[in-house]
């Protein structure tokens, strides 16, 4: 098995250590006498373990650890050095620093039972006050650096995972952003296009029957329709405009429209669907108008918007009728128009109402449905059919 490569400051440190242990041993200063091996000699063996095992202090630190035991044990047979006992500290303290974190938890209780061992041990044996100190010093070699290790991984753990958790709110932040910036958007694109598709396909369809039809009557009635929704559009851009400079929220605008002005909605598009073959009836069937939310009455609108939209560009002649019922706990807004081929000019579709109709719905927890459905008489009909949730509490304040 390849040894991995220690790290750099761990052979400073090696070194460093060593280098004192000789200078200290050229001297003579020994940490004591008279012990088994007494050659001058014998206490470099220690030593120079004690080096290598600090080389392994932060690649192999239960290794290191283990090498230095050994080799402290060792340097009790010799004449000592102080070096070797202070490189052991910085082994223990590095096997709870850099170990496993089963290690960290295990070597505080182990050396600060053996430190209660020798303690007892020698106090049993010796039965004097020099017992104590030697539990002391044990402890000071042992305990003491291994609860030090145990403070700074405890710090280090804790200082990790606040990054860790600043980098978590940091990236929900983010998240949060961006989809709120792309639900602001969606908002946009379907407020952009309920307010103007309905002038755009009735400026196309008209245009496009003034230029086909050379007859200067029917031109100025399609240029006098075309006019108006012109004006209509551009006052609807400029209100859109003014809104997204002066707006800082979600909620919808205080100016949005409401089912107050659905009339008016539907003359104009019966205005405009007038030359298409189209007879467009409202039915509204509500008791109250009062007592909607903001919300529920502006998707109320736009539904019925858009769907008087696709009705002039893709209905073929025939009656649109447009039903509001409310009933205890809902709105429901229904939209039927004839099916089939129609003659004339007709406006090209993305398919983008539909998709704007279903995310309002959506937003406000309700039911849409939109496709082809059958009449009483087995004609082929286009249904748009939503139904809107109201809160019981706003009816009861109505």
């Amino acid at each position: 098995m390849r040894l991995p490569r220690p790290h750099r400051l761990d052979l400073i440190i090696a070194l460093a250590g060593f280098a004192t242990g000789l200078l200290l041993w050229s001297f003579g200063l020994y940490t004591t006498g008279d012990r088994v091996f007494d050659q001058r000699w014998a206490a470099l063996v220690p030593l120079a373990v004690m080096a290598s095992a600090e080389t392994l202090r932060r690649t192999m630190p239960r290794t290191a650890m283990v090498v230095g035991t050994l080799a402290l044990v060792g340097d009790q047979f010799t004449n000592g050095n102080l070096a070797t006992v202070l490189m052991y500290t910085d082994v223990v303290y590095a096997a709870v620093v850099y170990g496993s974190p089963a290690s960290a938890r295990r070597i505080p209780y182990t050396t600060g039972l053996i430190t209660v061992a020798i303690t007892v041990g020698f106090l049993v044996w010796w039965q004097n006050a020099i017992a104590l100190l030697v539990g002391v010093l044990s402890g000071m070699i042992s305990f003491m650096p291994a609860m030090t290790g145990a403070v700074v991984r405890n710090h280090r753990e804790a200082a990790e995972a606040a990054r860790l958790r600043a980098e978590q709110t940091a990236l929900l932040a983010e998240m949060d952003r961006s989809q709120a910036v792309v639900a602001e958007r969606a908002r946009m694109a379907r407020e952009l296009h309920d307010m103007v598709a309905n002038h755009l396909s009735a400026i196309a369809i008209h245009s496009t029957a003034a230029l086909s039809i050379d007859e200067p009557a029917t031109t100025r009635q399609a240029l006098s329709v075309i006019r108006e929704n012109s004006v209509a559009g551009l006052s609807e851009m400029r209100r859109l405009i003014g809104l997204l400079r002066a707006s800082s929220g979600d909620a919808e605008p205080a100016a949005a429209p409401t089912l107050a002005g659905l009339d008016a909605l539907v003359d104009q598009a019966r205005a405009n669907a007038r030359p298409s073959g189209l007879q467009l009836v409202l039915d509204d069937t509500r008791d109250s108008a009062a007592g909607l939310p903001a919300p529920v009455e502006l998707a109320a609108y736009r539904i019925v918007q858009e769907s008087l939209t696709n009705a002039l560009k893709h209905a073929a002649p025939g009656e649109v009728r447009v039903v509001l019922a409310r009933r205890r706990g809902a709105l429901t807004v229904e939209v039927t128009s004839p099916a089939g081929e129609r003659p004339g000019p007709t406006a090209p579709g993305s398919g983008a109402g539909l998709v704007g109709m279903r995310e309002r719905v959506d937003l406000l927890g309700g039911v849409f449905e939109a496709g082809p459905v059958a009449d009483d008489e087995g004609r082929k009909r286009w249904r748009v059919r939503a139904e809107l949730p109201v809160d019981a509490s706003d009816e009861e304040r109505a």
